[in-house]
């Protein structure tokens, strides 16, 4: 999996529903295994089973440790309903040090005493 200096990576995947992004989303949120799940509709062209195609989508960005990364690949993997999910790992080289700290707080499921800015 995905390696950082810092130990913090982002998971992304696909999906083709709305309702099944929030679904997941929550689900990763819920079982901590990122502190935030961000999706947003995006417009893929791929070439599957010799042909290309093109259609909606919904990207779902997960920012997490790196040491959960596996985990996380793992269950996305046993409930995505694709034959072959996109779920890429990607390291964080760096970021405001009270935001990681805070996707750390969130994954470890020790009470986090504030949210970071912008979170609601």
């Amino acid at each position: 999996m995905g390696k950082s200096r810092n130990g913090f990576v982002v998971v992304t995947t696909t999906i083709d529903r709305r309702a099944s992004a929030e679904k997941l989303a929550r689900q990763i949120v819920d079982k901590r295994l990122a502190a935030c799940v961000q999706y947003t509709t995006i417009h893929s062209v791929y070439r599957w089973k010799g042909s290309v195609e093109s259609t909606g989508e919904l990207l779902l960005i997960a920012k997490t440790r790196a040491s959960l990364a596996r985990a996380l690949t793992t269950f996305i993997r046993s409930v995505h309903p694709y034959e072959v999910p996109e779920i890429v790992v990607t390291p964080i080289a760096g970021g405001l040090k009270e935001y990681l700290n805070w996707i750390a707080t969130e994954v470890s499921g020790k009470t986090s005493l504030r949210k970071p800015r912008g979170k609601k």
